[in-house]
């Protein structure tokens, strides 16, 4: 079995990740390859959903939403998730929403402009009658930013799984 990705699939993630606004002919002089290999391997690290999206990374707080939180519901048992899934999607300041393991059924991430507006989102959040409790833990810093180039150089060694 091959890589999941090559040294020039990594070189060119790490190019896009440090340069978001290199474009395909800057990415091939910056790498040293044709325009063409460049575009060929976007278009199949998009295809493979390797690249989800070439929007811009928006920083929530330079918005006037400074506070972070995260907040852990249970969901009463025996209706799915969805209905509060498709609920806390309606809810602007809710960022990501994950089904979990352990004591809670979603974790979301929210956004607020302070305390207070924190407290109105929460009973947005709640406000749904199949979140049966809620955890909420507020972000003071962050230490560790989402990031995925450190996985570059992992990825280029891991097996691509059996199909």
């Amino acid at each position: 079995m091959a890589p999941v990705i090559d040294d020039l699939d990594a070189r060119l993630l790490a190019l896009l990740e440090e340069d978001p606004a290199v474009g395909v002919l800057g990415a091939s002089r910056r790498l040293g390859v044709a325009r063409g290999t460049v575009q060929s391997r976007l278009d199949k690290l998009v295809a493979r959903g390797v690249i989800r999206s070439f929007a811009p990374q928006v920083d929530p707080a330079h918005l006037g939403y400074p506070v972070t939180a995260f907040c852990t519901l249970e969901i009463r048992q025996g209706t799915g998730g969805g209905p509060v899934v498709a609920h806390v999607s309606g809810i602007p300041e809710v960022l990501e929403a994950h089904t979990i393991t352990g004591s809670g059924d979603l974790m979301i991430r929210v956004v607020a402009r302070d305390n207070p507006d924190l407290q109105r989102v929460i009973d947005e959040v709640v406000a749904h009658p199949l979140v049966e409790r809620s955890s909420t833990v507020i972000c003071l810093s962050t230490r560790v930013a989402y990031r995925t180039r450190p996985l570059l150089g992992r990825a280029q060694q891991t097996q691509a799984p059996a199909t």
